[in-house]
């Protein structure tokens, strides 16, 4: 039985956020599982290969798969019903899956369409292999745990509790040239350490997805990855994207040692929360090959930070990023503006608190709550959701207003916080001279895009 897993095209540039088209772990993972059980898979980038919806068609037909899963995200979801529908129109036997962050979430949603077989819901790597294998026997499907179809909905499947039993991402099943950062095709691959996250910030849906179990991978197993990647993929940068790279030092500082070990010269960014973040920790992190922090700031009021649970401070956040300064990693500041509770004052302190804080490149998304997460839960509650398009749900796109700005209020505070980073003439002359004109060039697109 053949499997093909598709990440559906993508239609519009702002569901590559700034610039970035990156390999789809998820998909990668779970092929990898089959592929190690003796299944035949294949995989469809269709968004970074930037497919057409007749050219996916046509690939369609022409591999004629037995089971298609499909990956979605929320603001990704219609695009990927799309797919589904043109699976089925093209091959009406074949058995559509659905899986990731959205499905998850809306099993139901997705179920009352025709052309949705089966919901995967949670991590997909074993359910997904039991799914197969159920398939393949004609086996009953009520038996495997973590799915919903018609109007079954059988038990959760634990959560993958060692992650170094799982074979790493089939990345020669990608089109690995063909992605990019702020839009320039470079050799670089995004690697996943851990799962969950303790400090589960109401807001993230990465976080409801996961659980609250911070579940490591040793760090021999990742540094064996990142070999792996530079030997057999000639991958020059990778981005560490789990939710808190940082989140346990000591870990950290062994990966550390074993890079340096193995004197391999790969360079790195990843996620850090600001107040895990120590002098000889991002020396350590600095002399093997971490170059770039993603450090959320989310807002300059400690009130905000309290409501959405970031468990951290005003001096912390800023103390994070003189340090990153001082070891010479460059740092993106992300910052959410619109939050409940956010006026227009309030948002014009933060976008000036990012200013002061000196990052390399910073993120203004605005608040937007996904489906699974407290936050959704609580703005559903309130009757605070202006909009249902899901494909608007892109952190661009106002979703929920405040007490003292309208949709397109905070729109036009999203684009003054980007112009005022971003075109400041100081900062234009230090970004030019540290990346060079052409990167600068390319943020400025971006930007143009985005507001």
């Amino acid at each position: 039985m053949k499997v093909t897993f598709i990440n559906p095209p993508q239609t519009s540039s702002k569901y590559k956020f700034m610039g970035v088209v990156a390999p789809p772990l998820g998909i990668a993972y779970m092929a990898g599982v089959l592929e190690e059980n003796g299944f035949d898979v294949s995989v469809i980038d269709a968004s970074a290969l930037d497919m057409t919806w007749g050219s996916l068609e046509k690939e369609i037909r022409r591999i004629s798969p037995g089971i298609v899963a499909i990956t979605a995200l929320t603001p990704t979801i219609e695009q990927a019903m799309k797919t589904a529908q043109l699976v089925k129109k093209n091959c009406p036997d074949t058995v559509t899956v659905m899986g990731g962050y959205h499905p998850t979430f809306n099993y139901k949603e997705l179920l009352e369409k025709d052309y949705v077989d089966i919901a995967v819901i949670g991590e997909g790597e074993y359910t997904m292999l039991e799914l197969v294998e159920t398939l393949e026997s004609n086996g009953d499907l009520s038996e495997v745990r973590g799915i919903a179809f018609d109007d079954v909905v059988t038990p959760l499947r634990p959560l993958i509790m060692d992650l170094d039993s799982l074979p790493f991402p089939a990345l020669h099943l990608l089109p690995m040239d063909h992605y990019k950062l702020l839009n320039m095709k470079t050799n670089m691959a995004t690697m996943i350490t851990s799962r969950g996250c303790p400090m589960q910030c109401s807001f993230c849906a990465s976080a409801a997805l996961h659980g609250p179990k911070f579940r490591l991978r040793s760090p021999k197993n990742i540094v064996d990855e990142i070999e792996h990647l530079a030997e057999d993929y000639n991958v020059e940068t990778i981005a560490f994207m789990d939710d808190t790279f940082t989140l346990n030092p000591k870990r950290v500082e062994d990966i550390c040692v074993e890079i340096k070990k193995r004197n391999l010269d790969v360079l790195w960014g990843c996620t850090a929360r600001v107040d895990n973040l120590s002098k000889s920790l991002l020396k350590q992190m600095r002399e093997a090959g971490c170059i770039t922090l993603f450090m959320g700031v989310e807002s300059a009021d400690q009130q905000i930070l309290d409501q959405v649970d970031k468990k951290t401070t005003i001096s912390k956040i800023k103390h994070a990023f003189e340090l990153s300064r001082k070891e010479k990693i460059r740092t993106i500041a992300s910052v959410v503006l619109g939050m409940p509770g956010d006026t227009k004052e309030s948002m014009g302190r933060t976008i000036k608190f990012v200013q002061e804080l000196k990052p390399s490149y910073a993120v203004f998304s605005l608040a937007t709550p996904y489906p699974g997460t407290r936050f959704y839960q609580h703005m559903v509650e309130e009757n605070l959701i202006k909009v249902k398009d899901w494909s608007k749900y892109t952190l661009i796109s106002p979703i929920i207003d405040t007490m003292e700005c309208s949709l397109e209020e905070l729109r036009k505070i999203q684009s003054t916080a980007f112009r005022k980073f971003y075109l400041r003439p100081r900062y234009i002359l230090r970004q030019t001279w540290v990346d060079g004109p052409m990167l600068l060039r390319t943020i400025a697109g971006v930007i143009r895009r985005l507001v």
